[in-house]
């Protein structure tokens, strides 16, 4: 950089002058300038990586058991933090045990119901299991085949015939009875009104039996007809059988409303009254007449309604009038009974 004039106020210096020291000061040598080598653009060099192999690991040397020995005695801090550091680690093994308990308690808790659901129906199952074996042995096992068959309650039909009706029953399995078949072969046993079975296990059935009672019969052409108060023909005899009194309806169909309403007026007399009875005669639901036996009294009994009131009129009637007597007993107005002599 040029210096401005007026600057330097000293000459400039020769050669010669700067050879010569300055008066007073000690000239000090300087030391030749070094000439800097032009720069040069040059390629980038590449990092050498050394060669020189890396120094192997030093190995701390292993301490002699006796060395251990000679080691000063811990300091009472260090105990201390020995015994915090075992209590807190046993603090936590117990808090992770009971969190271990509480957790399985939670899945029971939750559990509770799919468990309760899942025994139900097991439960379910195995009962409905032991059912399907125990209806299995029921059904197809030869131990409850039927062999013993009991007929009760038969004193006009003969409990032998029945038992054979119903032989080809036996050796079947109670649960496999044919009960329809039974019904047939009792329908042939006209006497017979109902009837109720009974299974008693392992092998016996019984048959209880209740007969039609025979009400009165019905003159025919051919004989007489026994007939309950159904109209069911029970039998057929050519002499009037006894204690038994003629329904005379008109007719012999015991389908008509005569017919119905002489069997309703024998029904509703009293055993006393009803033994007395020969003759019941209707020819409609209104003029049903009475004819008792002995010496021939006439009862008007009217319509069937009213029957049990009348009923109760005519016994107290006949009690208070001589059985040999010839009468007529009025009952059509239970109300005001009428006594007929002659």
């Amino acid at each position: 950089m040029k210096r401005p004039e007026g600057f330097d106020q000293h000459p400039p210096r020769t050669p010669e002058t700067a050879a010569t020291p300055a008066a007073g000061r000690q000239s000090v040598p300087r030391k030749p300038r070094r000439e800097r080598p032009a720069r040069t653009a040059q390629a980038p060099t590449e990092k050498v990586r050394s060669t020189r192999p890396a120094p192997e690991p030093t190995q701390r040397p292993v301490p002699h058991p006796a060395a251990k020995s000679s080691k000063a005695p811990r300091s009472r801090f260090a105990d201390r933090h020995a015994t915090e550091t075992a209590r807190a680690r046993a603090e936590a093994k117990k808090a992770a045990r009971a969190r271990r308990r509480y957790e399985r308690g939670e899945v029971r808790r939750f559990t509770r119901r799919s468990r309760h659901r899942r025994a139900g129906w097991l439960t379910a199952a195995g009962a409905l299991a032991a059912l399907c074996l125990l209806v299995t042995v029921a059904v197809y096992s030869p131990l409850l085949a039927l062999k013993t068959l009991r007929i009760e309650g038969a004193s006009s039909v003969s409990a032998a015939s029945i038992r054979s009706a119903l032989a080809d029953q036996i050796g079947t399995p109670l649960a496999l009875v044919n009960f329809g078949k039974i019904k047939t072969e009792l329908a042939h046993f006209p006497l017979i009104r109902s009837y109720v079975t009974e299974t008693v296990p392992p092998n016996t059935l019984i048959v209880h039996i209740v007969e039609r009672t025979p009400l009165g019969v019905i003159a025919t052409a051919d004989g007489f007809t026994v007939v309950d108060a159904a109209g069911v023909t029970l039998s057929h005899a050519t002499e009037r059988p006894q204690k038994l009194p003629i329904i005379d309806s008109g007719s012999t169909k015991t389908a008509s409303t005569a017919f119905k309403a002489a069997v309703s007026v024998l029904l509703a007399l009293p055993a006393s009254v009803a033994s007395r009875v020969d003759t019941v005669s209707a020819r409609t639901k209104d003029d049903v007449t009475l004819v008792l036996d002995g010496v021939g009294q006439r009862v008007v009994w009217g319509s069937a309604d009213r029957s049990a009131v009348k009923a109760r009129v005519l016994a107290d009637l006949i009690s208070h009038q001589d059985p040999n007597s010839v009468v007529e007993y009025d009952v059509s107005a239970p109300n005001s009974a009428v006594v007929r002599t002659g």
